[in-house]
Formats: structure tokens, C-alpha cells, sequence
């Protein structure tokens, strides 16, 4: 696996600048943000020299560019606001070819029109269903023109909450453009060390056909987010079985500061290097 960290937990406008200091921390990939660029997350127009600043930082670098972020809202309340994030995906797509990668991270949205990433009660309607469905579709008909892939990620507030949900929409949308991001944080807020261990076993055994990237942080005990190490996730458990699937994609880090990364970096390339040891 390849250890890597989201772009944006550094300061910085310029590229090579983030990724310098991706690299310092002690980490190989990342997933960028078109913020670390000076633009907005999700930019109206991104210029070639824009892209290309990315793709010459990561040579410079030696940081690979493993995803992009082109998260917004897929089923907004308001159809005017999922055409708009429609259309800044496209900007995205057609810049990654420029930027040297072909993974774009999204989120499968939620009913709540002010926070992409808060629960509401509508997300588990037949509704939202098929307004995913309907948004799936317009984004693969993008990731298709511009040959790019498509990472989704089970997220307890958003409308694919499960794995089961995940296996469903790439089953349903028949593209192979659909790629899975693993966060195993995200599949529970507070369980025993037994439930947990069996969330991630059935995700990684029901998506391993479709995980391109595994995420990296930690839950404490009241449920609340912590860095990666720092909560009650079984790390040996969890990258052992993304071993034991043969996985060899990247293993990105996020949630944290950045004076804890290089700590973080360490804590995972030792259980990397340990094998499936907790």
C-alpha cells in the first residue's frame, strides 16, 4: 500500500508547496484538493497551466496525485444546485488527465441543503434513491468522456450509508467507472471491538472488486471522530484484511493536523510493516 494523506490538511496555495510539505511529513501520495491551488474546492474553470502545476509539483515532488476531490451535494433539494456541482465535476474531469490522475472522490449527498456531509431523514427514501440513481448516471456519462473513475464512499450521513448500499448503486449503475473509497470509520459511530471488526470484514469482502482507496482515521469511544491511532479502530484488523484482498492502492490519512502528521505516517507504516498484528 501506498501511504498517503489529503492534500489540503497543509496550508498553502501552491502545489509544490503543499506537497513539499506532504512529503516532509512522510507520505508518498495524496489526495488533492484544487484549494492547495488557490481555487475554490470546486472551481468554476481550472486553466491547463493550473493543472499542469499540479502534475509538474508532483514530479518535483516525487508525491503521487492518487484522487481529486469533487465533492458537492449529488442530491440537493434544489435541482439548480446539483446541476451546478454537475457542471464543476465536468471541470474537474477534464482537467485530471492535466493534473496526471484519474480518480475523482465525490459524496453521494444527503436531503440536508446546507451541509453535504449531515445526516437527514430523507436519505434512506426511495426518493433519494432514485435522485442518486438520476445523479450517478449525468456523473458517469462525465468520468466517461474524459476517461477518468469515480470513488464513492460509504458514509453514515449520506444517502450510501453502507456497504450494502455501496454494492447496490454499483450494481445498479453497471459502470466500471464506479471505484469505492474505504473508510472504516465511517461505517460506525460507537460499536464493541466484535461489531466493529465485522463491519470492516463484510465491507472489504462485499466492495473488494471495487476498493481503490482506503482511508485512514479513528473514532474514540463516545463516537466522535479522532485522528488515526488515537481511538478504538482495530488498525491490524483493518489493513490486515485489505491484505488479505490483495490490495495495493492507497492508503490515505485525513482528520488530523498537521503537527500530528509525521506521527501518523509512522503509527501507519509500522502496522504496515507488522503486518495484521492490532
Amino acid at each position: 500500500m501506498k501511504l498517503g494523506i489529503f492534500a489540503k490538511t497543509f496550508d498553502g496555495n501552491d502545489p509544490e508547496m503543499v506537497l513539499k510539505a506532504v512529503a516532509a511529513a512522510g507520505f508518498v501520495c495524496a489526495q488533492y484538493n484544487m484549494a492547495c491551488s488557490g481555487l475554490p474546492s470546486m472551481p468554476e474553470d481550472i486553466s491547463a497551466a493550473q493543472a499542469k502545476a499540479v502534475s509538474d509539483a508532483a514530479d518535483a515532488t516525487g508525491v503521487d496525485v492518487v484522487a481529486v476531490s469533487g465533492t458537492y451535494n449529488m442530491i440537493h433539494p434544489d435541482r439548480d444546485v446539483r446541476a451546478v456541482g454537475h457542471a464543476k465535476l465536468e471541470v474537474i474531469a477534464r482537467n485530471c488527465a492535466g493534473m496526471s490522475t484519474r480518480l475523482i472522490t465525490l459524496c453521494t449527498g444527503t436531503g440536508d441543503p446546507v451541509d453535504q456531509w449531515k445526516e437527514h431523514p430523507d436519505n434512506n427514501t426511495p426518493e433519494a434513491w432514485r435522485d442518486l440513481l438520476e445523479a450517478m448516471e449525468t456523473a458517469v456519462g462525465i468520468a466517461d468522456r474524459y476517461d477518468v473513475d469515480l470513488g464513492i464512499e460509504p458514509e453514515l450521513a449520506n444517502v450510501v450509508n453502507s456497504a450494502a448500499k455501496a454494492r447496490r448503486l454499483i450494481d445498479e449503475i453497471k459502470s466500471p467507472r464506479i471505484k469505492i473509497v474505504l473508510d472504516p470509520a465511517n461505517l460506525f459511530e460507537i460499536a464493541s471491538l466484535e461489531e466493529q471488526r465485522a463491519l470492516v470484514s463484510g465491507a472489504v469482502d462485499l466492495l473488494a472488486d471495487r476498493i481503490v482507496m482506503a482511508h485512514a482515521k479513528d473514532r474514540n469511544p463516545d463516537g466522535s471522530f479522532a485522528t488515526a491511532g488515537k481511538g478504538v479502530l482495530d488498525y491490524g484488523h483493518y489493513l490486515g484484511r485489505l491484505k488479505s484482498i490483495g490490495f495495493e492502492g492507497s492508503l490515505i490519512t485525513h482528520g488530523l493536523s498537521v503537527g500530528e502528521a509525521p506521527g501518523v505516517s509512522a503509527f501507519l507504516k509500522n502496522h504496515l510493516q507488522d503486518g495484521v498484528a492490532s
